[in-house]
């Protein structure tokens, strides 16, 4: 084991010596507990108790040391970064001084004038330093103005500097190129940022004005023209005045004519006139913009007048009278010109006014001349000529080649080929057409109907195909809107009109029997009776069959369908428990029997259906003379 060196001997190999009679080698302990956490410390002593040179520095070593910056190892040390820099073109990006200036220009070359003063404004860029002179241009001057000096670094003497925002202030002299202008005064923003850099702006001075210019504002020399009006007076009086008036020419009573929209011209200059088409988009016509050159009109000719050639002579006051003036044109009124009547409808606002002022004519309104549009014409389909199906005749009127009419897709595919058949017997006064029996086919996938009439040998009668396959349109309906018959029309004693004969339907195929029964609710409640009937018919034994037909009452029979049908309609009814005894509390000699006005109170008193078809008809059986009614049938309906 190597012990430490030899004070004041290097550390280096051959410097250090091997204690013989050192006996402990072990290591100090590193771990420890408080309360109840393991915690490291850290080693004061080293192997077999030698104290570590880690430790053996006093407190001011240790300063030292902490204090003492490793520059040969690390190097000299970093100086800190600076604050954040933004550069001049961001800070005052878009930021420009104005200043106002004038300068003096020498005129050598007038009488009028010697010098001219010239109004400039003065830019400062603060984001590059650069300057621009600009004066605002005058109209009609004639002077190039604009930019004097483009954007660019000013020199401010020989020596190579430039101006800077700093030589800037009110009321002092620059000179730029050899010019010299003269700052009177700033904006705003280049006021508060001047006094924000500390300078001290001079009070501002009046801008100075052109001499020249101040005498052209002057108002001009009046002259005075004889008070005798002539051509020369009317033509500086009234030139560019112009009298517009908005006028129509109605030619709807000729063959193919139209009412066409017209402006009307009059210039006060020299009395003539012009009249100017008014062109619509998509209109239809060549776009020429007058119909009548500017000239004089004549109003009155003389005579024979007529006559004048003015296809090539122009005409004079030798051949007119009177000619057109303004006082002619009045809103309101027709005007020929040319052989064409126009009617004045409407005038610009500088028309009225000039009536108002020359002829005291104030009240000029505008006419209503638009035309209402006739009402659109209902399309009438003709009579039906009882050929065909009426949408397949209605087509011929809606296309010039008739489509088909469109069907019922759906319906076709979910009912196709399902035919329901019924036997009926034709009504005729004839006796020979009183055994005749038809069967009557309804097509459910096109609403459609045929009839076939079972041959019969010996009967004189030619018997197969009685109607092809069609629409057949129900009794008392209209043309226009068609109903035609539905399978809930048919149903055991329905009368079936068919072209004008009149068809008893009898009987029904089983088919029709479970068709009606999954669509019950397309049916009337008669319907569904008359198929319950028959089913009873069918399924009660042949001899009750025949000794029911032998001893019972019609009538008896009717209603005892008319209660099993109420029943099985009514059977979740909450009056069934209550309504015999409502009606023995209210009839106490229990006879049997009510007047009609004591029945309907018990019955609006438990809420019976008194206005449905079947309950009506069970109290018409039930009726005993004009006012009674037997309550002990009624009461049957609502018994389990």
């Amino acid at each position: 084991m190597v012990s430490n060196p030899v004070h004041g001997l290097p550390f280096l190999p051959g410097m250090s010596f091997t204690d013989s009679t050192k006996t402990a080698f072990h290591r100090s302990q590193t771990l420890d507990y408080r309360n109840g956490y393991a915690i490291a410390r850290r080693p004061t002593v080293g192997i077999g108790g030698t104290r570590l040179q880690v430790n053996q520095l006093s407190q001011a070593d240790l300063d030292e040391l902490a204090s003492k910056a490793p520059v040969i190892t690390y190097g000299p040390p970093k100086p800190a970064p600076p604050a954040s820099f933004i550069p001049a073109h961001v800070a005052f990006d878009k930021k420009v001084l104005k200043f106002d200036a004038y300068f003096q220009e020498d005129v050598p070359m007038s009488t009028e004038e010697h010098y001219r003063i010239r109004q400039v404004n003065i830019y400062y860029y603060l984001e590059d330093d650069s300057m621009s002179v600009i004066e605002p241009i005058v109209e009609n001057s004639g002077i190039p103005q604009g930019k004097l000096i483009k954007r660019q670094r000013l020199a401010k003497n020989d020596q190579g500097d430039h101006y800077h925002w700093k030589d800037l202030n009110r009321g002092i002299n620059i000179t730029i190129y050899g010019k010299t202008f003269r700052i009177v005064e700033c904006d705003r923003f280049t006021q508060v940022f001047l006094e924000s850099q500390g300078i001290e702006l001079n009070p501002p001075e009046k801008m100075a004005l052109d001499p020249y210019t101040e005498l052209r504002k002057q108002p001009l020399r009046k002259y005075v023209t004889p008070s005798d009006f002539d051509q020369l007076k009317q033509f500086l009086t009234f030139d560019k005045q112009v009298l517009r008036f908005y006028a129509i020419w109605d030619d709807t009573d000729s063959m193919f004519g139209e009412c066409r929209n017209y402006i009307i011209h009059y210039y006060l200059m020299d009395d003539t006139v012009d009249i100017r088409e008014v062109h619509e988009r998509n209109d239809g016509r060549d776009p020429f913009p007058l119909l009548m050159n500017r000239q004089r009109m004549p109003k009155v000719l003389v005579k024979n007048g007529k006559n004048f050639p003015r296809c090539v002579l122009e005409i004079s006051d030798q051949e007119v009278l009177e000619w057109y003036t303004a006082k002619d044109f009045i809103v309101g009124k027709p005007l020929t010109i040319l052989g064409r009547t126009f009617f004045i409808y409407d005038c610009d606002p500088f028309t009225r006014q000039y009536y108002k002022e020359k002829f005291g004519i104030s009240d000029l309104p505008r006419i209503d001349v638009s035309k209402k549009e006739p009402p659109p014409v209902k399309q009438e389909l003709p009579p039906y000529n009882g050929y065909g199906l009426v949408e397949d005749s209605a087509q011929n009127c809606f296309a010039l080649i008739p489509k088909a009419p469109k069907k019922d897709v759906i319906k076709m595919l979910m009912h196709d080929k399902k035919v329901l058949r019924y036997l009926a017997a034709l009504e005729s006064p004839f006796p020979e057409d009183k055994d005749r029996r038809f069967v009557f086919s309804y097509f459910l996938a096109t609403d459609m109907i045929s009839i076939f009439e079972p041959p019969v040998r010996n009967s004189g009668i030619i018997g197969g195909k009685y109607l092809g396959r069609t629409k057949v349109v129900k009794p008392h309906s209209s043309m226009e809107n068609p109903i035609y018959y539905s399978p809930s029309d048919f149903f055991i004693g329905a009368v079936i009109e068919v072209f004008g004969h009149r068809f008893i339907i009898l009987d029904t195929d089983d088919y029709v029997l479970k068709y009606m029964e999954s669509n019950a609710s397309q049916y009337s409640p008669e319907a569904l009776l008359s198929i319950q009937n028959r089913i009873r018919k069918q399924e009660a034994p042949a001899a009750e069959l025949e000794t029911k037909h032998a001893e019972a009452d019609p009538a008896a029979q009717e209603l005892e369908a008319v209660i099993d049908t109420v029943q099985g309609q009514l059977k979740d009814h909450p009056c069934k428990g209550s309504i015999r005894e409502a009606f023995q509390t209210w009839h106490k000699d229990a006879s049997g029997y009510v007047d009609k006005e004591t029945f309907f109170k018990i019955c609006d008193s438990l809420n019976v259906p008194v206005d449905d078809s079947l309950i009506k008809e069970l109290i018409r059986m039930c009726s005993h003379g004009e006012d009674k009614i037997n309550y002990y049938e009624f009461v049957r309906a609502f018994s389990d």
